[in-house]
């Protein structure tokens, strides 16, 4: 990642995520990620906490801006560093029902993104669902430290990779061809892991 752990980085995601405007105004990604039922998740790169808030804080938080962490923390949700996460209660096989990275892997130079999503997917159960999200072109625009551009088919691709069960890929809220204009527009993967998956041996359940 890029710039993505200094000071002015966590200033600049503040700014643009508590804008005044978005408290009052219709939040249909929020709808649309409750709409998953995703049950309790790990948030890969979970930043200050707002998808987590979403979820009405059922979840644990992981980020490498040890500021992010802290404000998450402060916010009463549960986040840790990479490196605290593997000592935590949460680092156990099958302890959560998906793993969501939104808005991480164009942060991610090529070939970042699927070692670093393998390493999380041991702690989602078989069956659960990984969610994965990333901008439109002018989304993409917008920050400085978007380093490469991950369409849907890039997302289908990262998934397969990964083993993961997947259908495709869609564009939301708007159509496609709205990505280039309207800077919420996103591509996203709702993918599941496999009930017989690499990573859990039999099929396991969750350990939970």
């Amino acid at each position: 990642m890029k710039d993505t752990r200094s000071s002015e980085y966590t200033r600049r995601l503040s700014r643009v995520q508590g804008a005044s405007w978005k408290q009052f105004a219709p939040n249909p990604y929020r709808m649309w990620l409750r709409r998953q039922n995703l049950g309790f998740t790990l948030d890969v790169g979970c930043g200050l906490g707002r998808s987590l808030l979403y979820l009405d804080g059922n979840g644990v938080g992981v980020d490498h801006n040890a500021e992010f962490v802290a404000i998450c923390r402060e916010r009463g949700l549960q986040a840790y560093t990479p490196e605290e996460f593997p000592t935590s209660p949460f680092a156990t096989e099958g302890r959560f029902d998906a793993l969501m990275c939104l808005h991480v892997l164009e942060h991610l130079d090529d070939g970042v993104a699927e070692p670093l999503l393998r390493g999380y997917l041991e702690y989602v159960r078989p069956g659960g669902k990984v969610v994965l999200v990333t901008p439109q072109e002018r989304g993409y625009a917008s920050d400085s430290t978007h380093t490469r551009f991950v369409d849907g088919h890039a997302l289908v691709s990262l998934a397969e990779n990964l083993g993961l069960e997947v259908d495709g890929w869609g564009s939301f809220p708007l159509p496609r061809r709205a990505g280039r204009a309207f800077i919420y527009n996103e591509f996203h993967v709702v993918a599941s892991v496999p009930k017989a998956h690499p990573s859990h041996p039999g099929g396991l359940g969750s350990g939970r």
